[in-house]
């Protein structure tokens, strides 16, 4: 899990800071959301200065008991290729 919750689509391309398992901070860009299956996944961008110009990450968008919407990791590897393959083919349309 990433603690933290999403930005509205309004606030699409707006800074995220995720905390990793060493709880270092680590800003992101929000550039695109991809809905599969009735699921919604945030395509994110990292902002520090050594990440790699063509280097993303997509998350799972799950809204928490508190209706607060929150990113995950992919764990299902199927999940995972469906959402990049549907994400890949929307980038070259």
């Amino acid at each position: 899990m990433v603690d933290e919750n999403l930005m509205t689509d309004e606030e699409l391309d707006d800074v995220l800071i995720l905390i990793d398992e060493e709880d270092q901070e680590h800003p992101f860009q929000m550039i695109d959301m991809v809905e599969v299956d009735g699921n919604k996944y945030a395509v994110l961008v990292p902002l520090e200065e050594d990440a790699e110009e063509d280097e993303a990450i997509i998350l799972k968008i799950v809204e928490d008991e508190n209706g607060e919407e929150v990113l995950y990791d992919i764990e299902d590897d199927e999940e995972w290729e469906k959402v990049v393959d549907i994400w890949n083919d929307s980038q070259e349309a």
